[in-house]
């Protein structure tokens, strides 16, 4: 990756013609799976159905839009690491044919009216819950060896973006062990004979799994936007400490409320306020860095 300052827009443009094959094959999976998500969105908008519930059609939007995401962001995030070709290859690939599988079956038991997790009603149903729950721990480990791949191949990075990729896979890495939980929370439950406490304990964690799920795109997105700015590198990494803190207070906080089964939306004042000025913060850094590129652009 050069490091020389180009205008954002060219620079965008540029981040798929300028990808590794695998890459852009990520890429492709990724909108599709967002696409996906959208439809969802509107058949829920269009045919008034529920949203809420273990058997709603907002689990297929959600999963549709998460996981493309994700996919198109773990794979743009890995392309600034330094690794292997045979190991970005085969991390990438095991990595986006998981994302397919867990969005495929949540979509397709949400079409046929049955939960996805914690179902063990019939054979079939219960094959569904095993590859959803192995899937989550494929996903897992292509993770950490993405991590390990950005501590040990980033050192090529400016000091700004290091930090951002490896706090961001960090952040990612507390998501997917949530999620790990929730699945393991809700199966003892569903096993002991209550699927509807294993919806209500798993969900209860959901926040924080959301919150943290995409710290890897904010983090080395701010990063990356702050190369076309005329700062010093110096400035640079302290506007990436400043979001990393408040992006910390806020999951710390969201997690905090969530293990104590506490919707963010209904907790106590003394928590809402420090979590507002956390989340208001980490606005401020993105609103920060995009003034220095209007003004770096004007000059």
């Amino acid at each position: 990756m050069t490091t020389k300052t180009r205008p954002v827009g060219s620079a965008l443009g540029r981040i798929y013609g300028d990808a590794r094959r695998v890459e852009r094959i990520a890429y492709v999976i990724g909108a599709v799976l967002f696409v996906s998500g959208l439809v969802h969105v509107g058949v829920l908008l269009v045919s008034g159905r529920s949203w809420v519930g273990p058997v709603s059609l907002r689990k297929a939007a959600t999963f549709g839009l998460s996981f493309g995401l994700t996919l198109a962001t773990v794979s743009w995030v890995t392309s600034f690491v330094a690794m292997r070709p045979r190991a970005r290859n085969l991390l990438l690939g095991v990595f986006s044919a998981a994302c397919v599988v867990e969005t495929v079956l949540v979509t397709l038991q949400a079409w046929r009216g049955v939960p996805s997790h914690f179902n063990f009603e019939t054979s079939f149903d219960n094959t569904v819950s095993m590859l959803l729950a192995a899937g989550g721990g494929v996903i897992i480990v292509t993770v950490l060896g993405f991590t390990g791949a950005a501590l040990s191949g980033a050192s090529a990075l400016s000091p700004s973006m290091r930090l951002a990729v490896r706090f961001g896979f960090f952040v990612l890495l507390v998501a997917l062990a949530t999620g790990a939980v929730m699945i393991a929370r809700g199966v003892v439950e569903a096993r002991g004979g209550d699927a509807q406490l294993a919806y209500t304990t798993a969900g209860a964690l959901k926040p924080l799994h959301a919150v943290a799920m995409h710290a890897i795109l904010v983090l080395p997105g701010l990063a990356w936007l702050l190369r076309f700015t005329d700062w010093s590198e110096q400035r640079r990494t302290r506007l990436v400490w400043v979001a990393i803190a408040a992006d910390t207070v806020l999951t710390a906080i969201v997690g905090a409320e969530s293990l104590d089964d506490v919707s963010p939306l209904a907790a106590p004042v003394f928590a809402t306020i420090p979590s507002a000025l956390a989340l208001a913060v980490l606005v401020a850094t993105g609103v920060a860095a995009v003034r220095g590129v209007l003004r770096n652009s004007a000059a």
